[in-house]
């Protein structure tokens, strides 16, 4: 009488490792990296943000800095109170409006890598 095979015993000693990902899972990574629709319009939003940022500082310094040719015709004996203005009055604004400008790009692309990563 031939023997029969013995059964195969498989154990199993814990969770599996890696779970299988669902075929409606995708990643804005992959999207970005393979140029597809999708990740093409994640990199526009991005792009349309940092525009909307620096056409922000471009709108404010123009008003900032626009009128003072105006305001310097209106009093032309005035040269000290010119250098004045010019030297030590814009300084200020200039560079509180850099800090935003630049903390808000920050910003800007934090959410971006934020949106972008798997978390």
């Amino acid at each position: 009488m031939p023997q029969e095979p013995a059964e195969r015993r498989v154990v199993v000693t814990g969770p599996p490792r890696r779970a299988r990902r669902t075929s409606g899972y995708y990643r804005p990574r992959t999207e970005i990296d393979e140029q597809t629709t999708l990740g093409h319009t994640y990199v526009r939003s991005l792009m349309r943000i940092q525009l909307r940022t620096g056409l922000t500082v471009f709108a404010v310094l123009a008003l900032l800095i626009g009128p003072l040719p105006l305001v310097f015709a209106v009093a032309p004996d005035a040269r000290r109170l010119e250098w004045a203005v010019l030297g030590f009055g814009l300084y200020p604004p200039l560079v509180l409006l850099a800090r935003w400008y630049v903390r808000r790009a920050e910003r800007n692309e934090r959410d971006f890598v934020r949106l972008v990563e798997d978390r």
